[in-house]
């Protein structure tokens, strides 16, 4: 499994950004891909999730309004729309995929304890998101 993120770079707030995570090594049938982000300093935490066989969705509330995933089979690549980006989106922000996992599944297990990085086993590098003026 491999997975390169990439679309990073210097937003002022309000702007939009897109990035991309290209995935290798695996069949994406039944598996989920999900987006995530570090800021300094704090703990890793869940942006979005998309099944990209049926394209099952979720997002963390964070992001819900103005964050928008969606994947392109043919290009074996998802993309993460941010819209109305803040200074507190500022992180680096990674994909990760699993096998035999669904958004559905994911989502219930945010509702009960936000740490939804552990369902998941694979990770690319990571990609700067800077939102400043």
């Amino acid at each position: 499994v491999q997975l390169v993120e990439s679309g990073g770079g210097l937003v002022q707030p309000g702007g939009s950004l897109t990035l991309s995570c290209a995935y290798s090594g695996f069949t994406v049938d039944g598996y989920a891909i999900g987006w995530f982000r570090q800021a300094p300093g704090q703990e890793r935490e869940g942006v979005s999730c998309i099944s990209v066989s049926d394209e099952t969705t979720m997002y963390t509330d964070p992001v819900k309004g103005r964050f928008t995933v969606s994947s392109d089979n043919a290009k074996s690549t998802v993309y993460l729309q941010m819209n109305n980006l803040k200074p507190e989106d500022t992180a680096v922000y990674y994909c990760a995929a699993e096998a035999d996992l669904s958004c559905i599944k994911v989502d219930a297990h945010y509702r009960w304890d936000r740490n939804i990085a552990n369902d998941f086993g694979s990770w690319g590098q990571g990609t700067q998101v800077t939102v400043s003026s």
